[in-house]
């Protein structure tokens, strides 16, 4: 290179390094986009910290399927229905956390009547057209669940559990019980697809899937009680029955299996009773009928009554006057005990003047009692401050022997009940008089009602009310006894 061309290098060099505006502020542009990128990044971090907890929280944290809104950050019973908790996001997902929705959510369809099962057309998975009345609960012990294939919730476990409940049951299993799972999404279950999912969890004989069209299927599932918007949100109940007996029951379905085959063998042995008529005055103001009778069948569902055939005499006209006195001569005022040990006339502390809600219970039960409870404690929210004002809620145990005030007290606490709602035990002697008045007497307690009693003392209006009805419809019912008038 010639000292000509260096010195040109050494110019242009020169040149390069030398101080210049446009680039300076070019170069200062840069440096503020790296600043304000690093701010978003801390900024982003500092937010994303909180939102990873709360993610963290969400998918740790626990909720009871019947009962969503009761949430812990640890596994444990629910203090409400006393089920397990779950693990939010496993076996429950969206589905179990909707299932039972509180009062914002609460639905209105017609009270489930299992007197009148439809005899509605559906498929099973082999594609035979069946009536589901006649050809699959007709005199049959039956357990019912609801799923639909596409599921990726509690579907897979509700339909594996029934499947070991099948395993446990073994040859009594499309011989003493019929399995019959529901699909709630009919228009995609279509039975080839039911079959292909049966198929995966080993569906034997006596196991059903029930599809069909979908407007009959709507129809189907509203009669049973497990009628939903969304298929996303059906219930994880399990509907258990035996037609021939009027027995109806329902319990968590995805409680362990052993428990299912409890309440299913429970259901077998059932017989359909004779004494399941309880006499209840009502308002006597003519010759033509001195009280009703209400029907204490567990299986029905709704609110109905039924005048007495045998008019009263004129003596007993003349003796008893008016509803509330006819109700003081039929209920005894037997001393029993309340949650707080304290003792009470069942008729002049409870009855007289109010208007009763009666279910029959006990603390040990693992069947119907908790769901029963929670849903009662649904109904009690949605009357509000009259409970204990003018209407009284009052469940009985079936078993007062176990049943302590101390036990009673603690089933209460669990479930946060409020005042107004008496939770009674006593001498068994006792406690069975008063049971036999109300009609909740049974020899086994396993076998104890889940129909509601309500009344009116005042004006003589008695009703019956399936325990595990929409809140909504039971406080309503309640209500309209409640403000009901004299006749």
């Amino acid at each position: 290179m010639n000292d000509q061309s260096a010195g040109a290098v050494a110019e242009q060099k020169a040149t390069n390094s030398a101080w210049n505006p446009r680039d300076h502020k070019r170069g200062f542009s840069r440096l503020s986009a790296c600043f304000l990128v690093l701010s978003l990044c801390v900024s982003s971090f500092a937010l994303a910290g909180p939102l990873v907890d709360k993610v963290q929280r969400k998918t740790g944290s626990y909720i009871c399927p019947m009962d969503p809104e009761v949430k812990a950050t640890k596994p444990g019973k629910c203090p409400k229905c006393g089920m397990t908790l779950r693990l939010a996001g496993k076996d429950t997902g969206s589905e179990a956390e909707s299932a039972t929705p509180g009062p914002a959510g609460a639905r209105t369809e017609a009270s489930v009547n299992l007197s009148r099962v439809p005899e509605t057309t559906v498929y099973d998975q082999n594609g035979r057209r069946l009536r589901f009345y006649n050809d699959l609960v007709k005199g049959r012990t039956v357990a019912i669940n609801f799923i639909f294939t596409t599921c990726t919730t509690i579907c897979p476990p509700l339909t594996a559990t029934f499947r070991k409940v099948q395993q446990e049951l073994g040859e009594r299993v499309g011989r003493d019980v019929s399995l019959i799972s529901i699909s709630v999404d009919p228009a995609v279950d279509v039975p080839e697809r039911l079959n292909s999912f049966a198929s995966k969890f080993n569906a034997g004989p006596g196991w059903t899937f029930v599809t069909g069209d979908k407007l009959e299927i709507d129809q189907l599932l509203k009669t049973l009680g497990a009628s939903t918007a969304s298929k996303s949100d059906h219930t994880p109940m399990v509907l258990v029955g035996n037609e021939a007996a009027g027995y109806w029951t329902r319990t968590y379905g995805l409680a362990a299996p052993g428990t299912l085959v409890k309440v299913i063998t429970d259901a077998m042995t059932k017989t359909a009773r004779t004494d399941s008529v309880v006499q209840v005055p009502l308002p006597i103001g003519s010759s033509s009928a001195s009280e009703r009778q209400i029907q204490k069948s567990p299986n029905t569902g709704g609110t109905t009554t039924a005048s007495a055939a045998t008019p009263p005499s004129a003596g007993q006209l003349k003796a008893t006057k008016t509803p509330a006195e006819a109700a003081a001569a039929y209920f005894p005022n037997t001393v029993l005990l309340t949650q707080d040990k304290n003792p009470v006339h069942f008729f002049d502390d409870l009855l007289k003047g109010k208007t009763v809600i009666i279910n029959f219970m006990f603390t040990t039960c693992t069947g119907i009692c908790p769901a029963m409870t929670a849903n009662l404690l649904k109904v009690q929210a949605y009357i509000g401050d009259r409970v204990g004002k003018d209407i009284n809620m009052i469940s009985i145990s079936v078993d007062p022997a176990v049943d302590t005030p101390e036990a009673l007290k603690k089933y209460a606490t669990n479930y946060k009940v409020k005042p107004g709602w008496y939770f009674l035990t006593g001498n068994k002697a006792d406690v069975d008089l008063v049971l036999r008045k109300v009609g909740g007497f049974v020899e086994d307690k396993n076998d104890h009602s889940s129909v509601l009693i309500v009344g009116n003392v005042e004006t003589g209006e008695w009703l019956k009310v399936f325990a595990m009805a929409r809140p909504t419809e039971i406080a309503d019912s309640v209500m309209k006894v409640a403000d009901s008038k004299q006749r």
